[in-house]
């Protein structure tokens, strides 16, 4: 049987491909070259498939930058950044392109991110990709040095954090917070019940805890500034009993004496925490998710609150199964 050539490889008789593969590492693009190259911006209307829509979000997500941040003490990190940024597109475009996005962002690498920067790029993007809607997230993990709680020891908690910045097109810009704070939560009925048994039949039972989660979303009060290290300190004087990293024995024992002054059903934590943002005069809002991951139970115990201003955040959210830690 006669073989048949093929488009991109050559044949086992021999037979050289139809199309010639090759890379030219010696071209180099003039200025006359790219003016030439097809721009997708430019297609007719009928190119756009589908329905003649717009999109409310299109753009980038999870692209990494090593990106500078300030601590509250004035020191200068540099963390690891995933950032997704979007743009809205009317109905008689095809697209937008993508790597103006991403550019708006090299141009200000080596910047120190505040609330300002934020709204500063988004206005970049708006005028790059020519757009009246702008969305941006930065998500990273910030390290601080936190005391063990008898021996001395220090360690590096780390915790996941989000700025993320909105400008619509009435000019309004808006920045939120977004912080996960991983605590213990002792269950106050298993620490009765335990209690009891030991009462009533002499009988020793450990009642039961589990690791748990607080997701905080707040905005801030225009011209008022909050840092991680205050949402941080709120969440830690709402729920007491955050995890620790550098243990001795010393620690472990009072981390469970902590435990035991501080039990907490998930509806405890979510009153807890809003107790201390309400108080903030720099929050202007938030949402307090709060995830219990059972160690009775083969299900988690969860609860929404939000602090219930007009127009604002609400108590809506179902993802629980991200608040997993």
């Amino acid at each position: 049987m006669k073989k048949k050539s093929m488009y991109l490889h050559r044949t086992a008789g021999g037979a050289e491909p139809r199309i010639k593969r090759s890379y030219d590492t010696r071209f180099r693009a003039s200025a006359a070259y790219r003016a030439s190259i097809p721009d997708m911006m430019e297609a007719a209307h009928d190119a756009i498939q589908g329905a003649h829509v717009p999109i409310q979000q299109v753009g980038v997500s999870n692209f990494k930058l090593p990106l500078r941040f300030r601590t509250k003490k004035g020191r200068i990190l540099t963390l690891e950044t995933s950032i997704t940024g979007t743009v809205s597109l009317e109905a008689e475009l095809k697209g937008i392109n993508m790597s103006r996005i991403v550019r708006s962002f090299y141009e200000h690498k080596n910047d120190v991110i505040t609330g300002e920067w934020m709204g500063k790029i988004l206005k970049a993007y708006l005028r790059n990709v020519e757009s009246k809607d702008a969305r941006l997230k930065l998500s990273f993990s910030y390290p601080m040095l936190q005391p063990s709680l008898r021996s001395g020891l220090e360690g590096f908690q780390f915790y996941r954090v989000a700025f993320e910045g909105v400008m619509t097109r009435d000019g309004q810009y808006r920045r939120f917070i977004h912080f996960d704070f991983v605590y213990s939560s002792a269950c106050p009925c298993s620490a009765e019940l335990a209690e009891h048994a030991r009462d009533q039949r002499g009988a020793y039972s450990v009642p039961h805890s589990q690791r748990s989660k607080a997701r905080v979303t707040l905005e801030e009060v225009e011209g008022k500034k909050i840092w991680i290290e205050d949402v941080q300190a709120l969440c830690l004087r709402a729920l007491r009993t955050e995890t620790q990293v550098m243990v001795k024995r010393e620690d472990e024992q009072a981390f469970a004496e902590l435990n035991g002054a501080h039990l907490k059903f998930v509806e405890d934590a979510a009153r807890l925490l809003y107790r201390e943002f309400d108080a903030d005069k720099r929050i202007r809002d938030f949402q307090i998710l709060c995830s219990h991951l059972e160690s009775l139970h083969s299900h988690d115990a969860v609860s929404v609150i939000c602090k219930g201003v007009k127009g604002g955040f609400k108590a809506d959210f179902m993802d629980f199964g991200s608040l997993v830690c």
